[in-house]
């Protein structure tokens, strides 16, 4: 298992981890097999998306904050519900096959850490596993 830290400078914001991933995978060693991303968090996510626009990310984050929007009524009062929200819509793991050593993505996918209640220091934990 390899930990990936992400440190977020926003309130909202995607973060492109597939880099970081990729590596994990490289480093496993396996060539066919699956690979999870999980984030330990309540209020960030983590999810595939296109990674070539980044138009893309602002649009997700525009779309969120419309339907569950920061200030709204709410019986959580720390001030981060709609950040427990959000996080729930995109959930808290990922999974990727692995073919070849890589990651068997189509054309324009990433996978991006979601983060709805920053700035703040952040991780998600890959893993890879074998087909056998």
């Amino acid at each position: 298992m390899q930990l990936i830290e992400i440190s977020t400078r926003e309130r909202t914001v995607m973060v492109d981890i597939t880099g970081e991933v990729e590596q994990a995978v490289t480093a496993s060693g396996i060539q066919e097999g699956i690979c999870t991303v999980f984030v330990p968090h309540t209020t960030a996510g983590v999810t595939i998306n296109e990674n070539a626009d980044p138009s893309v990310r602002r649009d997700i984050l525009n779309k969120l904050a419309e339907f569950v929007p920061h200030n709204g009524r709410y019986n959580h009062t720390e001030g981060n519900a709609d950040a427990h929200i959000k996080s729930s819509l995109m959930g808290s793991s990922i999974q990727v096959l692995v073919k070849d050593g890589r990651l068997a993505f189509g054309t324009w996918q990433g996978i991006f850490f979601c983060e709805f209640d920053g700035p703040r220091r952040r991780k998600a934990w890959v893993t890879v596993l074998p087909c056998k």
